[in-house]
């Protein structure tokens, strides 16, 4: 069952939202709401699979190699270097 709810928007995006229904990309306002709805959804899923996979491979390093013997300002000063 539907979630009946009501919101604020800008004048920008109030126009935007008017302008998907108009050109038929939409059905109605819901609709588009829904769907910027799931597609932000969908992102952090894959934002949160990433960073899963990020700590997995940094563990998996640790396991192989060890802990790293630089300072902190070593690293920074690495990073530094990069950039320059």
């Amino acid at each position: 069952m539907a979630n009946r709810q009501s919101i604020s928007i800008n004048e920008p995006n109030a126009e935007w939202l008017k302008f998907q229904v108009e050109s038929q990309e939409y059905a109605s306002h819901s609709e588009v709401i829904n769907d910027l709805i799931r597609q932000r959804r969908k992102e952090e899923e894959a934002d949160l699979i990433r960073t899963r996979a990020l700590l997995i491979q940094a563990e998996q390093r640790i396991e192989k190699e060890g802990y790293s013997k630089l300072s902190i300002e070593d690293i920074k000063q690495a990073a530094l270097n990069k950039k320059g």
